[in-house]
């Protein structure tokens, strides 16, 4: 009789126990079935997590981890394999254990139940040929709100990047993927399928649940569609991180978002870096940017602890999106940097550009200039072992277009004007030379200046003036610009017709140009 009683106590320890770890192989997935078998080896030294912990495969490729529900077990794709993609090419790297599912109340459907763990939960993998030097393509929101938004997306951006993405070997899109229809996302998906690549997307707060009550539920749709809000992956010799940095509801008021982390994110980051060499770039993407000049739009606290844990890794690059224009932004000791040298976070532009409005361009489509005179587009990182350079590319335009000027058209005799000449070089920052000539003459350095771009200024008040109204939405107004450079005409300007060329160096050392005319006409007196 004792027995009866005792084979079922030992069951039920059993199945409590089988439900708070979990444990597996990453192993080497030499058919791709996704399936492993005895002849298949497991790989050892592989990081996996549960989006706290993050653990290291033993010599036989075995893992084992704490588990709660709702959380994610995933693998941390290591340099020289690649994970099973999707039909869409989404790496298929994890697992949700969520047995109850997603909140059934939801607006938009997230993770079916799961029910309980396997009793093995195994990540295949198989070898490829990973070069130290590579591209990838970085998209910051694209953001459709309406299946025209999305057609217009494809063909603006997706239809030229499948027939132009040279070396990349995956992509990035920085959240937003849509605008708060959470049923585009699938076939945002469908339309990302068409340029090729791997893709790997990040969370937006436009991507959000705003059922959630906490935080933790405010990405279930994005979970069931895209894998984990917050993960990481080895390619070459950069750790990729990517996180969702959008506390919802705001932990302060109960009302709209926060830019900031929990503490089970917070946790991640500090395990998943541990295990890192420090030789390594660190590229961390999320949505939000990090600068703010005080608490309303990120956290301070949390950006500081991202910082301590990032402070061992001489090289680190920091991606995001959502302002809808483009900024390098630099941290240093002042901004709780300690390094010798500057944190680089590149606030990339938007692929939507200024959410899809202004009047149509020469293919029919919304020119869509964002609010700081940046045109729409997309980037190419390129990586050299460790080290990175950017290049921006205006969609629809010459891979050399990257400034646009304005210059009057006619100035008068003698040239005593407030007029001026501006350059907005879309990936400048105050740390870059711009020089001018007029007429083959010497260069000079013209003046940054943080202003607003005339040319976008006018393509909106424009909207303002005509009689009739133009197809389509007019743009946002003019924000300040912090890539734009001015200078006054010259006094002795002869009578007739002149060249003004404009020159660029970024960062990396590229340089670009671009060049107008204007006139000299004499100064008509008012009678």
């Amino acid at each position: 009789m004792k027995m009866k009683f005792l084979i079922p106590s030992l069951l039920v320890s059993a199945l409590a126990f089988s439900q708070t770890s979990v444990s597996g192989y990453v192993f080497e997935d030499s058919n791709k079935n996704q399936k492993k078998e005895n002849r298949e080896k497991g790989i050892e030294g592989v990081a996996v997590s549960n989006g706290v912990q993050v653990v290291l495969t033993d010599k036989n490729g075995r893992y084992s981890l704490p588990i709660q529900e709702n959380q994610t077990v995933f693998v941390i794709k290591p340099s020289g394999y690649q994970v099973a993609l999707s039909s869409n090419n989404l790496p298929q790297y994890y697992y949700h254990y969520k047995p109850k599912g997603s909140p059934a109340d939801f607006k938009y459907k997230g993770t079916q139940p799961t029910g309980e763990l396997p009793k093995e939960l195994n990540f295949g993998l198989y070898k490829q040929n990973e070069n130290k030097n590579f591209d990838i393509l970085v998209f910051g929101d694209p953001q459709p709100y309406t299946e025209k938004d999305l057609d217009y997306f494809k063909r603006s951006i997706v239809n030229e990047v499948k027939n132009n993405k040279k070396n990349a070997v995956f992509g990035i899109s920085l959240g937003d993927l849509v605008g708060d229809d959470l049923s585009l996302h699938k076939p945002y998906a469908d339309v990302m399928k068409e340029i090729g690549l791997p893709w790997y997307n990040v969370m937006g707060n436009h991507d959000m649940n705003y059922d959630a009550k906490e935080d933790q539920f405010s990405d279930e749709t994005f979970e069931a569609n895209f894998g984990p809000a917050n993960y990481s992956f080895n390619y070459g010799n950069v750790h990729f991180v990517v996180l969702d940095d959008i506390l919802y509801p705001d932990p302060r008021d109960g009302k709209g978002y926060w830019g900031g982390f929990r503490e089970d994110q917070l946790k991640f980051i500090e395990n998943d870096l541990k295990l890192v060499d420090k030789n390594k770039l660190i590229v961390v993407s999320f949505h939000i940017p990090l600068e703010h000049h005080n608490e309303d739009n990120f956290r301070n606290s949390d950006r500081q602890k991202l910082f301590d844990f990032l402070n061992p890794f001489r090289n680190v690059l920091l991606l995001s999106a959502h302002t809808h224009v483009q900024q390098q932004i630099f941290y240093g000791k002042k901004a709780g940097w300690n390094s010798s040298k500057d944190l680089h976070e590149y606030n990339v532009g938007t692929t939507c550009g200024d959410w899809y409005s202004g009047t149509a361009d020469e293919a029919g489509l919304p020119t869509s200039t964002m609010r700081d005179g940046t045109s729409k587009g997309y980037s190419f990182i390129s990586f050299n072992d460790n080290q990175y350079k950017v290049k921006y590319k205006t969609a629809g335009k010459p891979e050399d277009y990257q400034i646009s000027l304005y210059v009057p058209k006619v100035v008068p005799f003698p040239s005593k004007t407030s007029a001026k000449i501006y350059a907005n070089f879309f990936m400048g920052s105050k740390k870059d030379k711009v020089e001018y000539r007029i007429d083959d003459g010497d260069w000079k350095e013209m003046e940054y200046d943080e202003t607003i771009d005339p040319n976008f200024a006018l393509s909106v008040f424009k909207w303002d003036t005509t009689q009739n109204l133009f197809p389509g939405r007019r743009p946002s107004n003019p924000e300040i610009s912090r890539h734009i450079w001015t200078i006054g005409f010259p006094k002795k300007l002869s009578l007739g017709k002149h060249k003004v060329e404009v020159r660029a160096t970024d960062m990396y050392g590229n340089q670009f140009s671009a060049s107008e005319n204007f006139e000299v006409q004499n100064s008509i007196i008012i009678p």
